[in-house]
Order: C-alpha cells, then sequence, then structure tokens
C-alpha cells in the first residue's frame, strides 16, 4: 500500500491522502479581490487529487502584500470572494487552505514577471514597507530601506494577523497557515540578519521570538481549537550558521507547539541574498526530520518532491506526515492521478473526481 494515498487527520480535518498544494503566489488581483483566475486555478488545483489545497500568500493588510495583485484578506469584499475559492476547492474533494502574510521588507514590488523589483518611490503604485530594523534585503532587485517598525506598529500588525484569520474562517477555509517564512515580516523578526532591534523584540533568540510566538497566541484566541492551525517557518539560511539557526529555529517551534500551533511546514528563510542552498531533489527531507524528531511537531516540506517515488519515500521514511508539490502540480493539475499510476495504488483514476475518474478507469486501450 503507498503511504502518501494513505489519509491523514489533524485535529477535525481528515484529507483523503498525503498531497498538499502549497501556497502559490498567482499575481492576479486587483485590490486584494480573488477573481475568475482565483476560481478557476484552485478548482482545477483541487480536482486533480490532491488532499489539501493552500491559498497562496493572502496580505493582512495592504501594505502586507509582495504586489499590488496578491490577494487579501482584510475587508469583507475580499472574504466574500473568498468563499468562492473554499467552495470550489471542497466541491472537488480537497480541504481548503489558506496562508495569511505581511511581506515586510520585500513588499511593494513588481510582479516577478515585471522585474520583481521594488517599486519606484515617484510610482503611485508604491507603499512605504516596513519591517522590524531599516534593513533592506540587500540584492539590486530589493534595496528599498523599510521603515523600522514602532511599538503601536506591531501591535497593529498583530491585530491584522487576527482579523485575517477570522475573515479566512468565516470564508469558509478550514486550515490556517500562518506565513513565517522566506524573509517576510515574521523571519525577518526571528533573523539575526535584518533584526538589529535592541528593545524586547531584538537581540537574544527569545527577543527575537516574541512578536512570532505574541501573533500565535493572539490569532489562537480567535482560531477554533478543533481546527488546523499551522506555520511555515524558515528553519535554516544556508549561511555557514545553519546548526545555530535550526537549534533556534526547534527552540521557537518548542513555544510556538505549547501555545497551540499544530503543524510546520519546513522551509528555508530567505532572509540574506548570501545564501548557498544546494538545490536538489528532496534536498529538505532531512531537516524536515529533524525538526519533526525535535519538536514532536507533525511536519510537511516541499522544494523537490515532484517525483512520485520521492514523495513516497518522504512519508514511508517517516520523514515528513505530508508533502508539498507545488511545480510539478502547476505543470500537471493531474499529478496525484499519474503518481498513483507509477506507486502501484489500485484504482488510480480514482484520484480524480468521478466525471474523469469513470471514463479512465472503463475504457482501456
Amino acid at each position: 500500500m503507498s503511504s502518501l494515498f494513505t489519509p491523514y487527520e489533524l485535529k477535525d480535518v481528515k484529507l483523503r491522502n498525503r498531497i498538499a498544494v502549497p501556497p502559490m503566489c498567482q499575481y492576479s488581483a486587483e485590490n486584494g479581490v480573488p477573481n475568475d483566475w482565483h476560481f478557476s486555478h484552485y478548482a482545477t488545483i483541487a480536482r486533480g487529487g490532491a488532499g489539501l489545497v493552500i491559498v497562496e500568500a493572502t496580505g493582512v493588510a495592504p501594505e502586507g502584500r509582495i504586489s499590488p495583485a496578491c490577494l487579501g484578506i482584510w475587508n469583507e469584499e475580499q472574504q466574500a470572494q473568498h468563499k468562492i475559492i473554499t467552495k470550489n476547492i471542497k466541491d472537488a474533494g480537497a480541504v481548503a487552505g489558506i496562508q495569511i502574510a505581511h511581506a515586510g521588507m520585500k513588499a511593494s514590488a513588481n510582479k516577478p514577471w515585471e522585474g520583481d523589483d521594488h517599486i519606484p518611490d515617484s510610482d503611485p503604485k508604491s507603499w512605504q514597507t516596513i519591517a522590524p530594523s531599516a534593513v533592506a534585503f540587500g540584492t539590486d532587485a530589493l534595496n528599498r530601506v523599510p521603515q523600522e517598525m514602532t511599538k503601536d506598529d506591531i501591535q497593529r500588525v498583530k491585530a491584522d494577523f487576527v482579523a485575517a484569520a477570522q475573515r479566512s474562517l468565516d470564508a469558509g477555509y478550514e486550515w490556517l497557515e500562518l506565513h513565517f517564512a522566506h524573509g517576510y515580516l515574521a523571519q525577518s523578526f526571528f533573523s539575526r540578519h535584518t533584526n538589529h532591534r535592541t528593545d524586547e523584540y531584538g537581540g537574544s533568540v527569545e527577543n527575537r521570538c516574541r512578536f512570532l510566538l505574541e501573533t500565535i497566541q493572539a490569532v489562537r484566541d480567535v482560531w477554533p481549537q478543533n481546527l488546523p492551525f499551522t506555520i511555515r517557518f524558515g528553519v535554516l539560511e544556508f549561511d555557514d550558521k545553519d546548526q545555530e539557526t535550526l537549534e533556534s529555529a526547534v527552540y521557537f517551534l518548542n513555544k510556538a507547539k505549547e501555545l497551540g500551533v499544530d503543524f510546520v511546514s519546513v522551509s528555508m528563510g530567505f532572509s540574506t541574498p548570501n545564501s548557498n542552498i544546494p538545490w536538489g531533489p528532496a534536498f529538505m527531507a532531512p531537516y524536515s526530520k529533524y525538526i519533526k524528531e525535535q519538536t514532536g511537531l507533525p511536519v510537511a516540506s516541499a522544494w523537490g518532491f515532484g517525483l512520485p517515488h520521492l514523495a513516497e519515500s518522504a512519508v514511508h521514511n517517516n520523514d515528513m506526515d505530508l508533502v508539498m508539490i507545488g511545480r510539478s502540480i502547476l505543470s500537471n493539475p493531474h499529478w496525484p492521478y499519474e503518481a498513483a499510476q507509477a506507486l502501484g495504488v489500485k484504482d488510480p483514476a480514482w484520484t480524480l473526481p468521478a466525471p474523469y475518474a469513470h471514463w479512465l478507469s472503463k475504457y482501456r486501450i
């Protein structure tokens, strides 16, 4: 029996298999509002057979978007349109998740295919970026120096996360992920590369975790106990200080677990351009397993699991509980069906919805 195609339960949510689609920004919204592109995209992905579909990084505030074309969930108009996304995902048999986010120093950028760089200050589409410290990411493309957050800013952003979580629940999402990775706001508080504060939010690992843990606690108070409450977190930077960063990550994740976090999607920090990432097939699997062993939290990861046997091994070897399949599913939304065939799953066509599965299983040439 395939491990990848066994069901998975977390709290009151049951996934039909261990295949999850991670958040992948579409840069196709106007004023943060979901539209026909999102409705079609997420319906197609969900019909492909994955157990969990997590909607792309969704801004908790206008300033929290990566670009002007990113989704948001800070007002009622956006929330109403998100309801269409959740219905489409659920109707296809998958669980609807959402990643709520604040891009911090990397916000106010152009779409990737239009430069992937900070929008000039003189452009009316740009806005003031904020971060724990006035430290730019440091590439030629992302070089704007953000405004250092005041204590009032910190309280406001935490409240934005709480409001976004409540709207996500009201929109029908059943799996919540806080985006605490990839050099965005929360990761920037955690990272020594980007947090140079001298108050209680900077310096020691305890202080650098403070914003993250306070945000978790605040959101925990409004997100139902019976639904998965999760984070995506960068546990290392590949910057020659990985053991120290991993130890700090374990400290943080154990504290997050105490506050009620149920699950972690293990990723990288992307807080500095001076990293040497060892890109390769399933290269994050050992780090995911390490986090799982050190914290007792169930885990997932992405990056290079697009071959069915790699995804299968990750679950079978207990490296992770779910496998995030992104690029391969963008290339082929029916990847779960092809994986089921490759792994010898009985009646693999029934990975797909009945209107497809019936015909694929009935006629064999």
